[in-house]
């Protein structure tokens, strides 16, 4: 097990090359970009093998990285794609006990087209 590599964490980007996950967690405050370096680290090291309270299945291939800061909860959903990725597709603040049928589309529409685009690249 000690040879095989490690996994990495990817950050959705979309064509014109814009970094929606990368942009949202750079609006939060201090405090709570620490806490997800440190989360999103953690979901790194543990990968498939991480469970609640860090994560969360959603449906499909969809998951979700749970933080909560300052009285505040956030997710950032993401998915596992093939040669060991994280891929992160979206992050938002949690208002209510149901994550949003929106932020569910959003990652999957993304995801979607992650692995259409990875695909044409041919790799």
């Amino acid at each position: 097990m000690a040879n095989q590599p490690e996994w990495s964490i990817v950050f959705y980007t979309t064509a014109d090359g814009d970094e929606p996950v990368r942009d949202w967690l750079a609006s939060l405050d201090q405090k709570t970009q620490v806490r997800f370096e440190w989360s999103i680290e953690q979901l790194r090291i543990r990968n498939v093998q991480a469970g609640e309270p860090l994560v969360k299945h959603i449906e499909g291939k969809i998951w979700e990285l749970r933080r909560a800061s300052s009285g505040n909860i956030y997710r950032l959903m993401y998915f596992f794609f093939t040669g060991r990725q994280i891929v992160f597709l979206s992050g938002f603040q949690k208002k209510a006990q149901k994550t949003p049928r929106e932020e569910i589309e959003i990652a999957e529409k993304r995801m979607e087209d992650f692995i259409r685009r990875h695909e044409q690249k041919g790799s």
